[in-house]
């Protein structure tokens, strides 16, 4: 394997990067200070830069008017993204927007993608509190009548709820035991929006559904959707907090390296610098694992384990590591990380919104004892 990154995916980050440099990730209240939620919208401004910077459409063909790029082009820009908790609804968006692409009808990838791509449609993922592969984990049952098909059920925990113009939401069915995609409209009836409120201070939803009934067109059904979609949402989340880490890392490396005590300064001392030290190790192992995962997903190579494995190791590093480099930075910094003004809160409290993210590190090394036990090594 070669994880060296291709010239599209090097312009793609240069793109991110020049996007997210004016994003301040304290620019938003702390939800320390809050009654509610730290606000109504995600961020329509940045929105529209990363529209304009042709970095919605990554992963579209170029008849969608998009690059065509893959995963890991994607898990490159989402690294960026969250060094800033960049407040959009990037990872879900695109990751609904390719489903579509990969599984759902030419009539309605023409209808979505283009407009997914220019960011006027916004999508979301009704899954971030889902990790089990086994599709009748799922919340939402699905039956088909006829020519459409009602969904019943209620999922909590769905990001950009209130602001997406659809709610891309898995669901199984009672008769196969599969797992389907549908696509529900925000103010589509029997579909009613509870608030719920993340660590971050970001605004949440419970999705109820009530004999939701969704047009067969919009429902994705083809076997295998869900799991696939599942790996690729899991590997962006990784990605997310990859960069998260990465920026509070270094954020505490420049105030250890300022920060005097006995007349030098906190960085010199050993006590310091190995728990740096330990850190930055976390750091190289949640790189790694997350690439072998992209790029399993991305080559479709097969191995001694499903592409779901390495997916599951780079989510337990992900989620173990976030932990433990937020964790160290609040202590390197001492009250000054609890400070409100101070950026370094928001990071932790995204940092525990990663790590639970689709499942916690323990319920990841479940599913990766089950692969094992399924597919012995050796």
């Amino acid at each position: 394997m070669d994880f060296t990154f291709s010239e599209e995916q090097q312009a793609a980050v240069e793109a991110a990067k020049a996007v997210f440099a004016g994003v301040a990730p304290d620019g938003v209240p702390s939800p320390a200070l809050t009654a509610g939620a730290v606000a109504d919208d995600f961020d329509r401004t940045l929105w529209t830069r990363l529209a304009d910077a042709d970095l919605l459409s990554l992963l579209l063909d170029e008849e969608y008017g998009g690059a065509g790029l893959d995963p890991i082009a994607l898990c490159l820009v989402l690294r960026e993204s969250a060094k800033v908790l960049a407040r959009v609804p990037l990872l879900e968006n695109t990751t609904a927007a390719v489903a579509v692409q990969t599984y759902g009808s030419a009539e309605l990838k023409e209808e979505l993608l283009a407009r997914t791509g220019r960011g006027e449609t916004v999508l979301t993922i009704a899954a971030h509190g889902r990790t089990g592969h086994d599709p009748a984990d799922l919340a939402v049952v699905a039956r088909q009548e006829g020519g459409t098909w009602v969904l019943e059920g209620t999922q909590t925990a769905v990001p950009w709820a209130y602001n997406a113009d659809l709610i891309l939401v898995p669901a199984h069915t009672d008769d196969s035991g599969r797992a389907v995609l549908a696509l529900v409209p925000r103010t589509h009836e029997g579909a009613v929006l509870a608030e719920q409120l993340s660590t971050t201070g970001e605004r949440l939803a419970e999705l109820r559904l009530d004999s939701a009934r969704i047009a067969g067109r919009y429902v994705l059904d083809t076997e295998g959707a869900w799991e696939w979609l599942r790996l690729l949402l899991t590997t962006g989340t990784c990605a997310l907090a990859l960069g998260l880490a990465e920026a509070a890392l270094r954020m505490t490396s420049e105030y250890a390296g300022k920060r005097e005590q006995f007349g030098h300064p906190i960085a010199t001392f050993q006590a310091v610098a190995v728990q740096a030290a330990d850190r930055y190790m976390d750091l190289r192992a949640m790189e790694a694992t997350l690439w072998q995962a992209a790029w399993r997903i991305t080559s479709g190579t097969t191995g001694t384990l499903p592409t779901a494995g390495d997916v599951a190791v780079a989510k337990i590093w992900a989620s173990e590591g976030v932990r433990r480099v937020v964790q160290t930075a609040q202590h390197l910094h001492g009250g000054f990380g609890a400070d409100t003004d101070y950026p370094l809160h928001r990071y932790h409290a995204w940092a525990k919104h990663l790590e639970l993210s689709l499942g916690p590190a323990a319920a990841h090394e479940e599913s990766l004892g089950d692969l094992l036990a399924a597919h012995p090594l050796g």
